[in-house]
């Protein structure tokens, strides 16, 4: 997955700026973005504070990696399966 060259709290303060009244275009234009890329960003992180996409961030990585931990594991066990079964 692509890194964001925006942190955490410049998301943040973008949306805040689109909630205070100003337009989507011009925090845009600002920033250098896209009008979906900030769309997405609204979609994702709307309604959180920054300590809250720190977490979500974090939780990500773990589910990634349980994720990769599971498909290796099933994969020995696949393994096994076939080993056992030329075995006997």
């Amino acid at each position: 997955m692509k890194k964001s060259k925006f942190t955490d709290s410049q998301i943040m303060e973008a949306l805040k700026r689109a909630e205070s009244g100003l337009a989507v275009p011009e925090i845009c234009r600002d920033l250098g973005i896209s009008s979906a890329t900030f769309y997405k960003w609204r979609a994702k992180y709307g309604g959180m504070d920054t300590s809250m996409i720190a977490r979500m961030k974090e939780l990500e990585l773990e589910n990634a990696r349980l994720k990769k931990m599971y498909a290796e594991e099933r994969l020995k066990a696949e393994i096994l399966k076939e080993a056992m079964a030329k075995k006997w």
